[in-house]
């Protein structure tokens, strides 16, 4: 008499425990408790940079036909609760004026002591929260003084650019465009070149890219949509180096961490850098960690830049073009050397399933 054959279910047994191990591995596991992090990092950032603006250190010229009622008005609003303002005395109306179109204030009261109202200087170019906390302060400060406030916008946005937010989202496109165009390298060929001249190739690839993602970036924004006025070949070149700053940056966390390098890009350029490059709200108006490493990162000095190019006539953009300019270069500096350090060690191209070994070591460009 035939037994019957049962047939036993191929694959792995043990229990959920072993089944968990091997749909998940160690390395996934790790990444996804980073992806965690990255995720909370992200929601701290904004909701920190965000949740309360307020006002400290707006940069205000003070100018009056009599240098002691200037120097008198200086005083009376540097001393305001909170320290909302930090103010300086103006020789004359021309280079109060002249201040605030080279960016070197943010704002000008003009006294008029035969009358009482004064006029403020305003430039919501540089952003229209920034004015209008500006006017706000000033406001209520001369109201304590029986005077009344006409606003002069010396600098005012484009009819096309609300609230004078364009100019940083021209600047956030042009980031993205730079670490994603690093990353699918990395998807593509290995998250680490494989030699020096691979490095090479790909900082190539990357600079061609960026001459095509400034220009359009530029072309769209501007003749397209009318959204920023500024001179576009100026645009032009301060989109290049952007995309190009971010993404030689990203080859160079990759080249350092191999994939994690990634998300080291996305913590600085998007957790760090986006709330705190004075877009929605300027300088003046963030906390003071947001306020301090803004400035020093890629969509600060970006953004600062874009609207000193459109609505400054380029005026005070050589300390932000220098920010970019040193992050493009450490970018491509570590990329080119870590290529040396690991020649002939690529890393595998991302979800490719291989690891780094003798037989995963053929590398890509």
């Amino acid at each position: 008499m035939t037994q019957p054959t049962t047939d036993t279910p191929a694959g792995p047994s043990g229990g959920f425990l072993a089944e968990f191990k091997d749909a998940v591995s160690t390395r996934a596991f790790l990444l996804v408790l980073g992806v965690l992090a990255l995720q909370l990092a992200f929601i701290t950032s904004y909701i920190g940079a965000f949740h309360h603006p307020e006002p400290n250190g707006i940069t205000l010229a003070v100018a009056a036909p009599a240098e002691q009622v200037a120097t008198g008005t200086t005083r009376r609003l540097g001393a305001l609760p909170g320290g909302p303002l930090d103010t300086r005395t103006a020789p004359d109306e021309a280079a109060a004026l002249a201040w605030v179109r080279n960016r070197e204030v943010d704002g000008a009261l003009i006294v008029d002591p035969a009358g009482k109202t004064d006029r403020l200087l305003v430039a919501s170019g540089a952003g229209a929260s920034l004015s209008q906390a500006l006017v706000g302060i000033i406001s209520r400060a001369e109201a304590t003084q029986g005077r009344g406030v006409k606003i002069v916008d010396v600098a005012p946005a484009a009819d096309g650019d609300a609230r004078g937010l364009s100019s940083f989202y021209l600047v956030v496109g042009w980031c993205v465009g730079g670490y994603l165009c690093a990353a699918i390298l990395a998807i593509s060929a290995g998250a680490r070149p494989a030699n020096s001249a691979r490095a090479v190739i790909r900082l190539g690839a990357l600079l061609l890219y960026s001459i095509a993602a400034g220009l359009l970036g530029t072309v769209i924004a501007g003749p397209i949509l009318g959204a920023l006025p500024g001179n576009v070949m100026a645009l032009w070149g301060l989109g290049t180096l952007v995309v190009f700053a971010v993404g030689a940056i990203t080859l160079a966390f990759q080249g350092v961490a191999g994939v994690v390098g990634i998300g080291l890009a996305i913590l600085l350029v998007v957790v760090l850098g986006n709330p705190s490059a004075g877009g929605a709200y300027p300088y003046p108006l963030l906390p003071p960690f947001w306020k301090a490493i803004g400035p020093a990162l890629p969509p600060g000095a970006g953004t600062y830049a874009a609207r000193s190019i459109t609505y400054f006539r380029g005026n005070d953009t050589g300390p932000a073009m220098l920010v970019l300019a040193a992050w493009a270069v450490l970018g491509a500096a570590v990329t080119v050397v870590c290529a040396v350090l690991h020649r002939g060690r690529g890393g595998p191209a991302v979800g490719s399933g291989t690891t780094t070994g003798p037989a995963a070591r053929t590398p890509g460009p």
